[in-house]
């Protein structure tokens, strides 16, 4: 990677009309609009072309490999109050292990037994929490006690389990430019069709993934285009503003993410049968660009990975696995909108965005999509 000194956060803005914000999504999946983005070596005369959604087949060759994020959206968000009675709003960030946490910031003693299941939790209130505080979530039916911090992050311990009272009590965290609460629509479609129940550990939705329902996905395996998962479960951190005027002193969130054996066994075959990768968004992208980075070392193939990454791509950014990416419109001065920049070119990103805007294309997570190519 040839690493630049400064990165200005103003060069990855623009302006937006608040109406082209998806604020809901569309009755059908795939009745979004596809802006092809073609790969061209003078990124000033990259021309986007207009698609409907349901195009995406025909843009792609038989034996092409597309890769999904099979994770799944926790109902991660908790109403209630501390033991003050002051209002409290808890983000499940992340489950954990006891091992997971340093016992020199946890207040083991007082909750081991009592309230022995522990999770990383951003947590809105007038006065944050002390510890040791009782919090009562979701009119009482929820206990957690604040054990701990973890940078700007707090860990509280549950006293039951806490899948099963998230999915009882909790609200879907639907993104904060929705503006609104989650409401039933939500509950389906801010889920992918196809992910993994198993997998329920996400608080932001593998958004690219949205537009496919079974209709396109039997279009694409009637084509011989085949498909195989990933798993990167999506923090709260991927809404979070880069703060910093330089983005490279950004510090970036951390995920777990896995790539098994037989998803990278397909994505070594494609490429010696002469074929492309698609990443289906930016969380499989950081999958399989950061097992790349770990594995496929002196020329061995992809290998199977798992740990969490924060990996921070950025032009610049030498890609090692993926060929081409379907992804959404992403935030104004967003890590994300810099990790296309970096794989399709940032003067070809910014053209196809002034595009979009012009054609009333619609914004972020329940927004249209991209197929770009890489530059």
């Amino acid at each position: 990677m040839d690493t630049p000194n400064y990165l200005s956060v103003s060069d990855y803005d623009y302006e937006l009309p608040d109406h082209l914000i998806a604020r809901y999504p569309l009755a059908e999946r795939s009745a979004s609009k596809l802006l092809y983005l073609p790969a061209n070596t003078d990124e000033a005369a990259v021309a986007p072309i207009d698609h409907l959604f349901t195009d995406l087949p025909a843009l792609l060759n038989t034996g092409d490999l597309i890769v999904f994020n099979d994770t799944k959206v926790m109902k991660a968000r908790l109403f209630g109050q501390k033991d003050t009675g002051g209002k409290i709003e808890v983000l499940i960030e992340r489950l954990l292990e006891r091992d997971d946490v340093d016992s020199d910031t946890l207040n083991i003693a007082k909750a081991a037994t009592t309230h022995p299941h522990l999770a990383l939790c951003h947590v809105k209130a007038s006065k944050a929490p002390k510890l040791g505080q009782q919090l009562l979530l979701a009119d009482g039916h929820i206990e957690a006690l604040m054990v701990g911090r973890e940078e700007n992050l707090f860990i509280l311990a549950f006293a039951a389990p806490l899948l099963p009272d998230l999915e009882r009590y909790g609200e879907l965290p639907i993104p904060p430019y929705f503006e609104r609460h989650a409401d039933a629509t939500d509950n389906t479609r801010y889920q992918t069709v196809f992910h993994d129940p198993a997998k329920l550990a996400s608080v932001a939705a593998p958004t690219a993934s949205l537009h496919f329902d079974e209709k396109v996905l039997s279009m694409l395996k009637d084509k011989g285009i085949n498909s195989a998962f990933v798993t990167l479960h999506v923090g709260a951190g991927t809404f979070a503003p880069v703060k910093a005027d330089n983005l490279l002193n950004h510090t970036m969130h951390s995920e777990y993410a896995h790539l098994p054996q037989a998803t990278a066994d397909l994505i070594n075959q494609t490429h010696a049968n002469g074929n492309q990768v698609i990443a289906i968004g930016t969380t499989v992208t950081r999958v399989l660009e950061s097992a790349y980075q770990q594995t496929a070392i002196n020329g061995q193939p992809l290998a199977s990975w798992s740990g969490d990454t924060d990996i921070f791509i950025y032009p610049g950014f030498k890609f090692g696995v993926i060929d081409r990416l379907l992804t959404n419109f992403h935030l104004p001065k967003s890590t994300l909108l810099m990790l296309v920049a970096a794989f399709a070119g940032k003067s070809a990103i910014e053209h196809a965005y002034q595009h979009a805007i012009e054609q009333q294309y619609r914004f972020f997570s329940y927004g249209d999509a991209m197929l770009l190519d890489k530059a």
